[in-house]
Parts: structure tokens; C-alpha cells; sequence
């Protein structure tokens, strides 16, 4: 299993050095100069060629890129463009509300999607599996950002039950976890269902049930253990879309955290957040696969034994 995780790790470094390529050239080619937005429209050219080599911004690309790639495997990454602060710790002080809303979403996603996958697989071709199976495509077809705003509409400005923006409690947090997650429970339903239904006419399970196993049995020991292999696949994709669904939805409800940090960055072009914050996205991704790969030889031995 060690060598199993070994040889995952030297795979993502690829991975990640490409994203983190492709990140960095497309910052650089998009219109505006970093200094310019921070000194201000009117500044004088002296002040803007000031800033412009203060930040490095006056080194060749390619220069700037071998600096990026060196202070970024020493974990520096510099200072803000637009308040001199320290990066790290801008990420840090945001990190745990994105965290936060990530973690609520998925344990959302995979509660509902899971239950409603198995209630349609159980019921199928009833009543009970066209609504899940209508809920499940409302969910996966319906843009976060106006899922979010409807949500605000119903539950804060009309029922008054839960705040409509803003950190700091749980209740806060609902509403931006359910418009995060609908997605990821719609597609985790109808993954679970298929594979479900695939399971179900295998041959060992019909040698259970003429061994006199009860139907609960047979569905949530042996037919759901083996029909969790395409859901874990999934899940581990949902997470980083959530994560990457955060920028939308810290907008949207006016929360604090790593989205909102990027947008923010984004329109002032503070490249050196910017590039922080894609970095950790996607050491958390590489992090999140890793653990479903993992995960795969609990769930089925034979994924163990070839590991």
C-alpha cells in the first residue's frame, strides 16, 4: 500500500506542475499591468516603473517563471500586489471558511445522493424513481449562482428562517451548502442507481438470495459494497468541483474564504494570490484522489491485492 501511495504522489507532480504552467502563462497574457492597477490611473510613469521592479514584473517571462516554480516548492509566495501582506497568511485566514463549505456540501452530496440512488434503484420504473430521478437532473442542470439567489429569495427574504450572507454560525452556512452541493448529490444519485441496478442481477447475488439472506440485507451489505466502486470516482471529482464551485457561491452569499479571495484577486490582478491560491486548489485535489484511490482497496479487496 506504501509503494500503492508512492506511486501516486510521483504521478501528481506532473499533473500539478502543469496546472500550475498553464495558470501562470494565462495570468501573464491577460490585458492590464499589475503596477498600473495598484498605483492608480493617473500615477506618474516613475511610480509604476518603481513598483513594476519592486514586484519583479520587469524580469523576462521566463525568468519570472523559473522564480515562481522555486519560491513556490519553498512554500514563499511573496507578498500581496495590493496590500503588501504576506500571502500565506491571507490563504490561511481564509482557508478554513472554504474548507468549512466544502466539507458541509459533500456531506450533503453524498448523504442525499447516495439515499435517493438507492430508493430509485430499489423502485424502479415507480413513482418514487421518476421524482428522484427529475430531482436528480433539476440538481445537476441548475446554475449555482441563480440556485443560490433563488434560495436567498425563499428562505431569508420571504420565510425569514435562515441568514442570507455573511460567516460565523451554522446556520450561515446551510444555504451556501445546499446550493454547493444539489449538484453533487444529483449526480451521485443517478451514479448510484446505475450502478446499483448493475449489481443487483450479478450472480452472487441471486446465489444470496437462494441462500435466504433478506432482501436489506443483500442491497446494503453486498449489492451497495460493490456498486460504491463508479459513486467513490465520483465523489472524489465532486470535491475538487466544490472546492472550484466556492469561488461562485462565496459571491453569491457574501461570505468570506478562498473563492472570494480569488475573485477579489482576479479584479486586481494580484498575481501572486492568485497563483497561491490554484496552487493549494490543487495540492487539495491531488490530496482528495489520493484518498479515493486509497479508499477503492476497503471497498473492494481486489483493488488491495493488486496494490
Amino acid at each position: 500500500m506504501a509503494r500503492f501511495v508512492w506511486n501516486r504522489l510521483l504521478v501528481s507532480i506532473p499533473v500539478l506542475l502543469g496546472s500550475l504552467t498553464l495558470v501562470f502563462l494565462i495570468i501573464h497574457w491577460l490585458p492590464g499591468d499589475p503596477a498600473q492597477m495598484i498605483a492608480g490611473d493617473d500615477a506618474a510613469p516613475d511610480r509604476v516603473e518603481f513598483l513594476r521592479e519592486q514586484f519583479g514584473l520587469n524580469q523576462p517571462l521566463w525568468q519570472q517563471y523559473l522564480q515562481y516554480l522555486w519560491d513556490s516548492m519553498r512554500g514563499d509566495f511573496g507578498h500581496s500586489f495590493a496590500n503588501s501582506m504576506p500571502v500565506m497568511d491571507r490563504l490561511i485566514a481564509q482557508l478554513p471558511a472554504t474548507l468549512a463549505l466544502t466539507a458541509v456540501s459533500t456531506l450533503f452530496a453524498v448523504i442525499l445522493g447516495v439515499l435517493l440512488g438507492i430508493l430509485s434503484a430499489v423502485y424502479r420504473n415507480r413513482v418514487l424513481d421518476y421524482i428522484v430521478r427529475v430531482v436528480s437532473l433539476l440538481g445537476v442542470s441548475m446554475p449555482k449562482f441563480w440556485l443560490g439567489i433563488l434560495l436567498i429569495l425563499i428562505f431569508s427574504v420571504h420565510l425569514k428562517l435562515l441568514p442570507a450572507i455573511g460567516n460565523g454560525s451554522f446556520k450561515q452556512l446551510i444555504l451556501p451548502a445546499f446550493a454547493l452541493g444539489i449538484t453533487g448529490a444529483g449526480m451521485l444519485a443517478r451514479m448510484v442507481r446505475n450502478s446499483v441496478l448493475e449489481v443487483i442481477h450479478e450472480q452472487f447475488v441471486l446465489t444470496l438470495r437462494a441462500k435466504g439472506l433478506t432482501e436489506r440485507l443483500v442491497l446494503y451489505k453486498h449489492v451497495l459494497r460493490n456498486a460504491l466502486l463508479p459513486a467513490l470516482t465520483v465523489l472524489g471529482l465532486l470535491v475538487g468541483e466544490m472546492l472550484s464551485g466556492a469561488v461562485v457561491t462565496e459571491t453569491v452569499f457574501s461570505r468570506q474564504g478562498l473563492g472570494k479571495l480569488v475573485v477579489d484577486a482576479i479584479n486586481q490582478k494580484d498575481i501572486p494570490v492568485i497563483q497561491a491560491a490554484i496552487l493549494i486548489t490543487g495540492v487539495f485535489n491531488i490530496i482528495v484522489n489520493l484518498l479515493v484511490d486509497v479508499s477503492y482497496s476497503y471497498v473492494d479487496p481486489r483493488v488491495r491485492k493488486s496494490a
